[in-house]
């Protein structure tokens, strides 16, 4: 088993030395390990239907169709962490964080309503599997919301990794030095703020003891990371993640914390 683990690893890092944007794995079963590999989107294409006037803090119908490369449209999707497509929303300064989730009709139309906090440009970035594809693919979509836009907020890296909130302590740290193209472990350490004792009851959150979301200063490398123990209850929580290039990354990490969802950012330098 170990000699087939060690197989395994190898195998990623020659997978990944030449990824430009990572998969990164959702259990920690061999097969689904394999799946670190670049997320190309090159086996699906997408069509977003959106008003042509967005405005602040006003309801957005948005439709979303994923077809496959002969423009054929999909209709049937995996469900996967319980959710048919997880949608994830940026600002395009990473001040805003949404993770969200289209609902899928019976002609093949994913459709959700959201608001957009203020004026600007937004990505909109949508990660699904269609039924007998081999891997699940990502679209993304940028939109503009009307009015004048607030001063983008500077990408500054924390300078420590701890924060406090909504009650709750968590602390990030890593296996070894935050460097690009290399496999590291990332962990989310939770405590009661008040107490300082450690949360080790942590509840499922889309069928894991946790999810995160990398992406970088250029809003180009996206990384969606699920924990290497899905059913863990904490304290502490390991991500294995990769950063294909180096450069400023804002990380999100979301949990279950006494039936709130807790959302916690972090912005790292990657050397």
């Amino acid at each position: 088993m170990r000699k087939i683990t060690i197989i395994y690893i190898l195998l990623i890092v020659l997978l990944l030395s030449a990824c430009g944007s990572a998969k990164v794995p959702m259990h920690t079963n061999g097969h689904q390990m394999m799946d670190m590999k670049p997320a190309s989107g090159e086996d699906t294409l997408s069509e977003w239907i959106t008003p042509e006037s967005m405005n602040p803090n006003q309801p957005v119908p948005i439709s979303i169709l994923i077809k496959d490369k002969n423009n054929k449209l999909i209709k049937n999707f995996e469900t996967v962490s319980t959710k048919k497509m997880h949608l994830v929303v940026v600002s395009k300064d990473l001040s805003y964080f949404a993770h969200i989730h289209p609902a899928l009709k019976e002609d093949g139309r994913f459709e959700i309503t959201t608001k957009f906090p203020s004026s600007g440009d937004y990505k909109l970035i949508a990660e699904m599997t269609p039924v007998g594809a081999s891997d699940y693919s990502i679209e993304n979509h940028w939109v503009t919301v009307q009015g004048t836009p607030p001063e983008p907020v500077t990408l500054e890296p924390d300078k420590t990794l701890t924060k406090v909130i909504d009650g709750t302590k968590v602390t990030l740290s890593f296996d070894e030095k935050l460097t690009a193209k290399k496999n590291i472990d990332m962990n989310f350490t939770l405590h009661d703020a008040a107490s300082n004792k450690p949360i080790k009851n942590l509840q499922p959150y889309l069928g894991t003891v946790g999810h995160a979301v990398a992406i970088d200063q250029e809003v180009k490398q996206f990384m969606h990371i699920h924990p290497l123990y899905p059913k863990g209850k904490g304290p502490k929580v390991v991500f294995m993640t990769y950063f294909p290039t180096k450069g400023v990354y804002k990380v999100w990490g979301q949990f279950n914390v006494n039936g709130h969802i807790l959302t916690v950012p972090f912005v790292l330098n990657v050397e």
